[in-house]
């Protein structure tokens, strides 16, 4: 079994983020020393110019045992996890920052304001997370959706889900990306219901007219192997092709994603869509590769709406 520690920033996305200006970048919560070396990296990779939000002093400690000199950038001074939380999402929705980035402070508490209508960057669209997979020695890149936001949405909210996807595809050059539906089937039963709902989002999607081809009921095999779907006299063009996989749960979606790291040394990058401004949802477990490639992801996506 292979740990996340192996993983690589996929070359493409950081030539892709290279081109575009750096992003003013609120890193909330800063008090662990991955998060100063993702910040690091990312600022000498050009991508971000970062606003640092949390303790001075630990700031400093921790600046001073990497060798990263925090003086040159902005520093917003708090001891209080909540508040960290509160003022990243205030930058957000004042403009002053263009990403955010979540750094070593509980989900709750970093997610809570940015998502409400009162605090948070005002919403395009319904707030979904896409989990950017990108497997060492592979050109392939697979994205999954929702794994970490929505937790069992419905037809109508998973249209939304795939609609931020295909725009993100749209931005890192993928003019018309495969959409899979995943199923544990592809047959079509009242009995597994999951089924019923690809089969309805297939067929909305396909009167929305959108940039990207949407196909489900799938099972994974038949998603990531023209074998296998050929096997099964699955003919259509997403079959065995997908891009993007749009899971029907947010424990599907979790443990895919997990999977894939552990398994296969997979370099996840993580990015909340449908806000003002992207919204980095890095895990306090993520390597700094994975969270390099967060901030990659987020710097085309932020180039791209600004």
């Amino acid at each position: 079994m292979l740990s996340p520690e192996v993983v690589t920033c996929p070359d493409y996305l950081l030539q892709l983020a290279r081109n575009c200006p750096p992003v003013k970048t609120a890193i909330v919560g800063t008090g662990a020393p991955v998060v100063l070396e993702s910040v690091r990296a990312s600022v000498d990779a050009g991508i971000i110019d970062p606003v640092l939000i949390g303790e001075p002093d630990i700031l400093a400690q921790i600046g001073d045992e990497i060798g990263f000199d925090i003086s040159q950038h902005e520093i917003v001074s708090t001891p209080d996890e909540k508040a960290m939380g509160e003022i990243g999402a205030a930058l957000a929705r004042a403009n002053e920052v263009h990403m955010v980035m979540k750094g070593h402070i509980h989900t709750d508490n970093f997610m809570r304001p940015l998502i409400s209508r009162r605090t948070g960057p005002r919403s395009r669209r319904r707030l979904s997370h896409v989990f950017h997979m990108s497997v060492p020695g592979s050109d392939r890149v697979l994205m999954i959706t929702d794994g970490a936001v929505n937790v069992a949405p419905d037809v109508k909210a998973r249209i939304s889900i795939i609609q931020n996807a295909v725009e993100l595809s749209h931005a890192l050059g993928n003019d018309r990306p495969k959409v899979a539906l995943l199923a544990a089937s592809e047959e079509i039963s009242p009995a597994m219901s999951v089924t019923v709902d690809c089969q309805e989002i297939t067929k909305r999607c396909a009167d929305l007219n959108m940039a990207a081809d949407v196909y489900g009921p799938l099972a994974f095999d038949n998603i990531v192997s023209v074998k296998a779907a050929r096997f099964k006299g699955i003919s259509h063009v997403v079959a065995g092709a997908a891009d993007i996989v749009v899971v029907p749960t947010i424990e599907a979606g979790n443990a895919l994603f997990k999977m894939m790291v552990y398994f296969m040394g997979a370099c996840a990058a993580g990015i909340v869509l449908g806000a003002e401004v992207p919204i980095l949802l890095t895990s306090r477990a993520d390597p700094p590769a994975a969270r390099l490639a967060s901030a990659a992801l987020g710097a085309v996506v932020a180039s791209k709406s600004s």
